[in-house]
C-alpha cells in the first residue's frame, strides 16, 4: 500500500501513512492497554484509522476472551471498547474513511447489519469520538472548542455519557503536575464536565 495519497497532501498537510508493521511495533509498547477494553486511546492525526483500527481489533479480541460465551455482554462490551477509541483529522475526506473503517471492523464482529440498533449506536458513537477539526488549536472545523464524550458502560445494558473539553483535559495535565500552583487541587475540580447525560441504552444510541 502507498505511504501517500498525493504528493500535494503531503506539502500541504504533512500525511504520510504509518505502514501496519511499524504500527504493531508500537502497539506492542502499550500492549496491556490495547487488550484492556476500557483504556481510552486518542489520536490527534488519525487519518483513515490506522491506528485505531488495530486497537479495536486487539480490544474486541480481548472481549470475546471475556465475554465470548454471552451474546448480551460480548454487544456490550463490544460497544463500550469502541467508545473508547478517540481521534481528530484535519482532512475531511479522512475522518469519514476512518468511521466509516472502524464501524466495519465492529459490525464484522459482532455480524450486524444497517438495521441493527446496535450497528446505528456505533454510528452515532463515531460521530461525535472521531472529530473533524485541528488538534493542534483544538478547534472543529467550524471553528468550536474539541469536545470529547467519557463513556462508561454500567452494566444491565445502561451506559453513561459526559462531555469533556478537550483543552480543559490537557491543561489539567499541567496544573496536576507535582510542585505546580494547581497541585493540591483534586480531580474532581480539575475534570469538570461540560455536559452529563441521563445514563442510556443501546436502543436509545442508535435513536441518536
Amino acid at each position: 500500500m502507498s505511504l501517500i495519497k498525493s504528493k500535494k497532501r503531503v506539502a500541504d498537510h504533512g500525511e504520510v501513512f504509518t505502514p501496519r508493521w511499524l504500527v504493531e511495533k508500537m502497539l506492542d509498547l502499550v500492549k496491556g492497554e490495547t487488550e484492556r477494553i476500557d483504556a481510552r486511546f486518542l489520536e490527534p492525526a488519525c487519518g483513515s484509522g490506522h491506528f485505531l483500527l488495530p486497537i479495536l481489533q486487539h480490544k474486541l479480541a480481548a472481549v470475546e476472551v471475556k465475554y465470548g460465551k454471552s451474546d448480551f455482554e460480548r454487544e456490550h462490551y463490544a460497544l463500550l471498547a469502541l467508545m473508547c477509541i478517540y481521534g481528530i483529522e484535519l482532512l475531511v475526506d479522512n475522518i469519514a474513511e476512518c468511521r466509516a473503517n472502524l464501524l466495519v471492523v465492529f459490525a464484522d464482529y459482532l455480524n450486524l447489519d444497517e438495521s441493527n440498533d446496535l450497528y446505528r449506536a456505533a454510528y452515532f458513537v463515531l460521530s461525535q469520538n472521531l472529530v473533524h477539526g485541528d488538534a493542534l488549536t483544538m478547534r472543529t472545523c467550524d471553528g468550536q472548542p474539541i469536545s470529547f464524550a467519557e463513556w462508561g458502560y454500567l452494566g444491565r445494558g445502561k451506559f453513561q455519557r459526559r462531555d469533556f473539553r478537550l483543552d480543559v483535559l490537557t491543561g489539567s495535565s499541567a496544573f496536576s503536575a507535582e510542585g505546580s500552583l494547581f497541585a493540591h487541587l483534586g480531580k474532581h475540580e480539575l475534570f469538570t464536565p461540560t455536559k452529563s447525560y441521563p445514563t442510556t441504552t443501546v436502543k436509545e444510541l442508535a435513536d441518536g
